[in-house]
């Protein structure tokens, strides 16, 4: 059974850093992209980034261009996403999935996944 794991929130005060974790298991690592999503209160959930678990390409959204960075550990299973400069608006909880690289609106319901319980990330201003 496929499986992402969110780690790493916390409460940091504006033009702080956080690194989240995303343990994956069940399922060949490389077979998918991994991204991370956010949800903020009363809004929609927000896909940020994302990698390719093969060649590394990556994608990010205008909204942390040049804060975030997602990295991947293959032999681990493991993507990072270190934020970097954080705002109050990127208060959410956040979520990896798998996707489809290039499709990233959505995550890859098709695989099987479903919305964890993510890591909550509040930026204090």
């Amino acid at each position: 059974e496929m499986e992402l794991v969110e780690s790493g929130g916390g409460l940091v005060h504006l033009g702080g850093s956080l690194r989240l974790s995303c343990a994956a298991s069940g399922f060949r690592f490389d077979a998918y992209a991994i991204g991370w999503f956010r949800q903020a209160p009363g809004k929609e959930h927000e896909a940020v980034s994302c990698i390719d678990t093969y060649d590394g390409t990556t994608w990010y959204s205008d909204s942390v261009k040049g804060r975030f960075t997602i990295s991947k550990d293959n032999p681990k299973s493991m993507v990072y996403l270190q934020m970097n400069n954080l705002k109050p608006d990127d208060t959410a909880v956040y979520y990896c999935a798998p996707m489809i690289f290039g499709r990233f609106e959505s995550p890859l319901f098709e695989a099987g996944w479903n919305w964890g319980q993510g890591t909550q990330v509040t930026v204090s201003s």
